[in-house]
């Protein structure tokens, strides 16, 4: 039954919680780990906010803060996804997944191995199908975003933010500095080009594009220079500030496509 197959995510950001979602509606087990200090930039919609909150609510979903595996079983019969600080993922020694998705989205393996599960899964670049993985799905936008593939990698880095809107790198706010972020504007703010959304210490971070403030890390973050920060939605759509992207639901079903692939083969 499918409701017995556990699903171990790596990562709880905006991508990692919408396949999370995604596997969470389809009656999976799932888990997710993530990093003490998470850096999430969409983070009304990543139940890595939890790491901070205790929980986090997306799209009907609630992801709960643990700190023992032993409370996993209640919060999955409570319809609840458990989240783990657990940067290594040794939770998977316990666990003994069936799947492991790599969702952490850092464009290079940081350490996943094709032996952690009988079948696991990374996203993006960084992961080579057949080799440290079983299967990779795109998540670049455009014509392959989602698919699933069974050899070789997903498209490379190009280090150009997606476009949105008629907007690419126009969108998306950066650090000019090293140190610490004040944010004076909220994600679901609206801002016109010009407008200061945050401080790097006493270097304003400007919206260049008129729009609403879609994602924005948390107020304190410690950041670098060229650190994305934060990003503005030029289709100034409110809610979509508040529901998982079409990216990431995409992405969801090329993770779903494998496992059911995997798992029915």
């Amino acid at each position: 039954m499918l409701e017995n197959i556990i699903v171990l995510i790596k990562g709880g950001g905006d991508i990692a919680s919408g396949v999370a979602h995604r596997l969470s509606r389809c009656r999976f087990k799932v888990v997710i780990t993530e990093v003490g200090y998470p850096l999430a930039v969409r983070r009304e919609v990543s139940f890595s906010e939890a790491v901070f909150e205790g929980e986090k609510t997306v799209e009907g979903i609630t992801a709960r803060l643990i700190d023992s595996y032993d409370r996993i079983p209640d919060l999955w019969n409570a319809g609840m996804l458990p989240i783990i600080v657990d940067p290594e993922a040794l939770v998977k020694d316990h666990l003994k997944p069936s799947v492991l998705v790599d969702a952490v989205m850092a464009k290079q393996n940081t350490g996943t191995k094709i032996i952690d599960a009988p079948l696991v899964i990374g996203l993006g670049p960084g992961f080579h199908a057949g080799r440290d993985v079983h299967l990779v799905v795109e998540t670049k936008r455009g014509h392959d975003l989602g698919k699933v593939i069974s050899e070789g990698e997903a498209e490379k880095n190009t280090g150009i933010p997606s476009e949105i809107g008629g907007f690419s790198v126009e969108r998306v706010l950066r650090a000019s500095k090293p140190g610490k972020l004040k944010c004076l504007k909220e994600i679901g703010d609206y801002v016109d080009a010009g407008d200061i959304v945050s401080l790097v210490d006493d270097a304003p971070i400007r919206a260049q594009i008129k729009g609403i403030i879609r994602g924005l890390l948390r107020d304190g973050s410690e950041v670098y220079e060229g650190m994305k920060t934060g990003d503005v939605d030029p289709r100034g759509i409110r809610e979509y500030c508040y529901s998982i992207s079409d990216k990431a639901r995409a992405i969801g079903g090329g993770v779903l496509e494998g496992m059911l692939s995997y798992l029915n083969r």
